[in-house]
């Protein structure tokens, strides 16, 4: 691969991505267990959670591809296997199926995590002067945020 010259010093990319695999992780992970709670949510809900999960996961499985996209243009491979985004992942695995009223808190829970992860790489990619990365980066902690407060607002 030829020298990547996109105006960004190298430490800086490096380090940027290393964040924007954090967020990789996390919204990988949370794309899964949105999913799960989709396929197997009971309930007086049902039809409304089943809808809304799906609305989520469909919305997360377009940012995966974004952001990892990102961390290739950056110069630096991307995380792709469970085992890695579980190391990574600030979220953890859900055992068994939880209650409808339990998924909406978890989720809820996953999408303020993941606006955390969003603040840590947005300071590092403001300070590396990497202005996609920071649109990127801002653009899901805004959508992270809206989530989570649609959550709160039905439990």
């Amino acid at each position: 691969m030829s020298k990547i010259d996109i105006g960004i010093k190298e430490k800086d990319r490096k380090a940027i991505a290393e964040e924007l695999k954090r967020l990789l992780a996390d919204s990988y992970t949370l794309y899964l267990q949105t999913h799960n709670f989709h396929w197997n949510v009971t309930g007086p809900q049902f039809r409304d959670l089943h809808l809304m999960f799906e609305e989520h996961y469909t919305e997360l499985a377009v940012a995966v591809d974004d952001i990892a996209e990102r961390i290739r243009t950056l110069g630096v491979a991307a995380p792709g296997t469970y085992k890695m985004f579980a190391q990574l992942s600030s979220i953890k695995e859900v055992e068994g199926v939880p209650s409808a009223k339990e998924m909406v808190e978890i989720l809820n829970h996953g999408h303020e995590l993941v606006v955390k992860t969003c603040r840590e790489a947005l300071k590092i990619a403001q300070e590396g002067d990497d202005e996609s990365s920071v649109a990127l980066i801002s653009d899901r902690m805004r959508i992270h945020e809206k989530t989570a407060w649609m959550l709160r607002a039905i439990q």
